[in-house]
């Protein structure tokens, strides 16, 4: 994969629809800023791309919910993800937006070539309509109980609690998110992507790295669990998957298509398309061309993301490129799995989270130490936990006790006895080691031992181990404080002058190195460090190239009589009161959040009507005497209420609670003059007035069992 002569690199899409928190940055943002700094570094041709998903029911739904436009929504995240991303050095060539004019009709080109292709089968299917908003209802307008585990606000593409994807019809007790009810399956006409027809080759792709003879990924390289997740799909047999929605927000179907009019295109076909579409914007404004880093076998594709978008971008998304025909497919999709926040999942609807935005605004300047933990701490192979103590014991004693500290001394002691100069020696006569005094001399160990340490850090990095990338580069500033240490020039500055200057200089490579290595993971305090060395800026251009040259040839990396500035604290200590503030903001958001659910415990109050407009209401009681359930729909029972002077037909939607037989005989509350509508083909006369509790169960509303049918209610 690496002898490829370009790269192109995605992370994941956030949508538009709320802050981005810890979970966000440990999942997708952070291993692929540190693989894309590291890639310029070694002097890759790479173009690093995201932007907002800004379409999609989520966008409306969060639009809903504030009383503003979907337009409104997406704007204001869009410029606050722009932000944070920038102020905790997540280092984009480009972070695009799919609101964008360029990305519409991208998206669009890419459908329209699929259907002059014939890749689409258009298919009549039956979605959920929701009677009292009339309209029908995108995925997340669904929610209901997960049938894999059982969580009961699973969304009707996916379940945030067990990270099963999902269709609506899957659901139980589906309800709509905009009126609270219950919905109905209705007939619409959509697109769908036959993923059936692709299974064989995507088996073979995933599991072997081979297409059509050609050798494309080492299946070796990818995660088990992103192979597991592949594989658990494959071998549940793929199925069409529509490719367009019933929405009135999104990128419009093609209107040269015949009945495209009010359909927009899916989320998970519009919003990787982005990637191309931010691509084609870098081009653009670089004056370059885009089409190498999508379409020629020369490049490596890689999409980080999180656990949850695995199946998209390593089954559907490939499908769809490969239909295309065009497009090369991914050479490694490294998904981590999910951070918990102490003892906990992140949740944002209970703001159980760390806001990055807030993290920055509340520790300001500590940008790399809330990095540093989430890199230590990344959730590559498994889920992995922040706590603001472990927070705090990492950075003071790892950052300020190992890191800082090194450099602090070394900066210190050289401005010291040296007036801030690299100090020159005599090598021929200077024997020392960092590891035994009295053997070796500089260039012959140390100076190739640091060289060996670089090259595994370029193995772990390109193995997307960031983990121990990380713990490689501390390793490195313990090494340096080991030559302080065991040398302790201090002491020996007057009666061992020429051996001290061999330590120092030594010790200022090793700080020469670090100000570079930590460039991918610690970009700010890499930035200090150059600075206070007097290096050239890191422009992350081939750099680690050029170090690693010198160190291979024993060269200083800053030569003798080259000038440093003065000592700065690189790190400062988290104190308890600083970790205290954060973990009670937690439990304030706790507390409010529980407060939240005991009021959403009860559905809100409906505007007030009039006097006149209860009284235009028939509410009579009634007596089941017949039920029986209504061909092909799950959910509907046919009943024949007695009203004491008719009998009515009417169908209601309580299959999945009660069954016929129980339910025979059983007093009711009708409203009786609701006007009459067909289901499915039978008349139904009038609605049965049920309670349901915040668990989804029904009941009746009784009247006196004594009480006779018909009469009125008031």
């Amino acid at each position: 994969m690496f002898d490829k002569k370009r790269f192109m690199v995605t992370a994941a899409l956030p949508y538009a629809n709320g802050p981005i928190h810890i979970g966000h940055l440990a999942g997708a943002y952070l291993a692929a800023d540190i693989f894309v700094r590291f890639l310029r570094m070694m002097g890759k041709d790479v173009v690093f791309v995201c932007g907002s998903d800004e379409h999609g029911a989520a966008i409306t739904i969060k639009a809903k919910k504030e009383g503003l436009t979907p337009r409104e929504i997406i704007d204001k995240y869009h410029v606050m993800f722009e932000n944070t991303f920038k102020s905790i050095g997540i280092s984009f060539d480009i972070f695009h937006r799919t609101s964008s004019e360029l990305h519409h009709q991208t998206a669009k080109d890419f459908f329209m070539n699929l259907y002059n292709k014939g890749q689409f089968e258009e298919r009549e299917s039956e979605q959920y309509y929701d009677e009292e908003a009339h309209q029908f209802l995108a995925d997340r307008y669904i929610t209901g109980t997960c049938p894999k585990c059982g969580f009961e606000n699973a969304y009707g593409d996916q379940c945030e609690k067990c990270g099963s994807t999902l269709n609506p019809t899957d659901l139980i007790n589906p309800r709509s998110t905009l009126s609270g009810s219950t919905p109905v399956l209705r007939k619409t006409s959509h697109w769908y992507l036959p993923l059936d027809k692709y299974q064989v080759w995507l088996k073979e792709w995933i599991n072997t790295g081979k297409l059509d003879g050609a050798e494309l990924h080492d299946p070796a390289t990818w995660k088990p669990h992103v192979l597991g997740q592949c594989n658990s799909w494959l071998d549940g047999g793929l199925e069409p998957r529509a490719m367009t929605r019933d929405l009135d927000w999104g990128v419009d179907v093609p209107s040269e298509i015949p009945g495209s009019d009010g359909k927009k295109l899916y989320v998970w076909l519009d919003a990787p398309i982005g990637y191309i579409s931010a691509t084609k914007q870098w081009a653009a404004d670089h004056n370059r061309d885009w089409e190498p880093y999508w379409k020629d076998n020369d490049t490596a594709l890689i999409h980080f993301l999180g656990k949850d978008n695995i199946v998209f971008h390593c089954l559907i998304f490939p499908g769809i490129l490969h239909a295309h025909g065009e497009y090369i497919l991914p050479v490694n999709v490294p998904a981590n799995q999910f951070m918990n926040l102490e003892g906990n999942k992140i949740s944002t609807s209970r703001n159980w989270a760390v806001w990055v935005h807030e993290y920055l605004e509340e520790m300001p300047g500590k940008e790399d130490e809330l990095r540093y933990n989430l890199i230590k701490n990344m959730p590559e192979q498994k889920d992995s936990e922040f706590t603001w103590k472990g927070y705090q014991e990492v950075v003071n004693t790892e950052l300020v006790n190992n890191l800082a500290n090194f450099f602090n001394r070394v900066v210190v002691l050289t401005n010291k006895y040296y007036g801030g100069e690299i100090p020159d020696f005599d090598m021929e006569e200077s024997f020392f080691s960092s590891s035994d005094p009295d053997m070796d001399t500089y260039f012959d160990s140390d100076i190739i031992h640091l060289y060996d340490m670089l090259s595994e850090l370029h193995g772990h990095v390109m193995s997307f181990d960031f983990r121990a990338s990380l713990k490689l580069v501390m390793e490195i500033s313990t090494f340096g404080n080991q030559l302080l240490q065991l040398n302790e020039p201090w002491k020996i500055q007057k009666s061992e002058p020429e051996r001290v200057a061999v330590v120092m200089n030594f010790a200022l490579q090793i700080t020469a190195v670090l100000a570079v290595v930590t460039r991918p993971f610690l970009p700010f305090a890499s930035a200090r460090m150059h600075e206070v060395l007097g290096m050239d800026f890191s422009e992350e251009n081939g750099e680690l190239v050029d170090i690693m040259g010198k160190l291979a040839e024993g060269e200083a990396i800053l030569p003798a009589g080259h000038k440093i500035g003065e000592p700065i604290h690189l790190f400062t200590r988290i104190t308890d009161e600083q970790v205290e503030i954060q973990i009670a903001k937690l439990e304030n958001s706790k507390s409010a959040s529980t407060e939240v659910a005991l009021a959403d415990t009860f559905v809100p109050l409906k505007p007030e009507i009039s006097y006149d407009d209860f009284a235009r209401m028939d509410i009579r009681t009634g007596k089941i005497i017949k039920a029986e359930k209504m061909e092909k729909a799950d959910k509907l029972l046919v009943l024949t209420v007695d009203l004491g002077f008719e009998e009515r037909t009417i169908v209601s939607g309580i299959a999945k609670h009660f069954s016929p037989d129980d339910i025979i005989g059983k007093q009711v509350t009708v409203l009786a003059n609701l006007a009459p509508r067909k289901l499915r083909g039978v008349e139904s006369k009038g609605m049965i007035l049920m309670a349901e509790n915040a668990e989804g169960r029904l009941m009746f509303i009784n009247p006196d069992e004594d009480f006779p049918a018909g009469m009125t209610i008031q």
